[in-house]
């Protein structure tokens, strides 16, 4: 069990601490979690479900601008109040935040591997990974990745962005956002990225080695949070998000390998309203 400090990003004082299928958007965008971020099994989970109901993409006439319009199921991606992702301005953040412990009890565990058809992602086979907020426990169902970073930095994208999904016995969700840079070749992911799978999956792939999440988290764990959605249909809001704000890194062919599948896939950011 981890006790890290958080960062508050500046919000308005109603904002509580807040938890992304391929994100898990719930196909296991955006049950479990699915695509970028979603319950079940994954954020992906959810996206699954109502992929059944009406496509949805990355561009055209499915990309995200219209995917409020696309089904009825999917309001809140257009009349949502507290969509995500967003763009954290660092030069509002607060000399005096307040300081909240994330417990975050991961270890080497094994997972399967599908691709959902909006992004590459792992869905947990044990149940031995898990983060405690406000006292109350969410079960990791899912790990997906989205690039370019779906979260802005003052403006500006980072390579790719991990989102690790997370559900309570409620079906509530809290998602952990970690930004990846070009740099150093990523040698936890290193055996899973030699079998992404190109195209979509129709059954889970069963990954050999166990991945240990401990090594994808930064070092440094300050984090901003905020109350969200999923960043995928149907845009679910509620969503408690928890952004390390220190990078992790991945080598450029890492990178490549992600981006020759998925050369973007990640919902433009959404206002901040009545939260900042």
């Amino acid at each position: 069990m981890m006790k890290r400090k958080s960062i508050y990003l500046l919000v308005a004082a109603c904002l509580a601490l807040a938890a992304c299928a391929e994100q898990t958007e719930t196909e296991p965008a955006e049950t479990a979690p699915t695509t970028t971020d979603s319950p079940g099994p994954s954020e992906e989970s959810q996206e699954e479900s109502t992929e059944e109901l009406t496509e949805w993409s990355y561009d055209g006439e499915s990309g995200p601008e219209h995917w409020g319009h696309l089904h009825a199921s999917y309001s809140a991606c257009v009349d949502g109040s507290e969509q995500s992702p967003i763009n954290i301005d660092l030069a509002e953040m607060e000399a005096s935040q307040q300081i909240e412990e994330i417990n975050i009890q991961y270890e080497p565990a094994s997972f399967s591997l599908v691709n959902n058809g909006h992004t590459i992602q792992k869905n947990a086979v044990d149940e031995n990974n898990a983060i405690t907020l406000d006292g109350q426990e969410y079960q990791l169902v899912q790990f997906h990745f989205h690039t370019p970073s779906e979260h802005q930095f003052n403006g500006e994208h980072f390579d790719m962005e991990l989102h690790l999904v997370h559900q309570d016995i409620n079906g509530n969700l809290a998602v952990l956002g970690v930004m990846i840079e070009e740099g150093a070749e990523n040698e936890e992911l290193a055996p899973a990225w030699g079998e992404l799978p190109e195209e979509e999956t129709e059954n889970d792939i069963t990954l050999e080695e166990p991945i240990n999440l401990q090594n994808l988290l930064p070092e440094d764990q300050s984090s901003f949070h905020y109350n969200g959605s999923l960043t995928t249909p149907p845009c679910t809001e509620e969503v408690k998000w928890i952004v390390f704000k220190e990078p992790i890194q991945k080598s450029a062919v890492q990178i490549q390998v992600f981006q020759e599948i998925y050369e973007e896939n990640h919902r433009p950011v959404q206002p901040l309203n009545e939260r900042g």
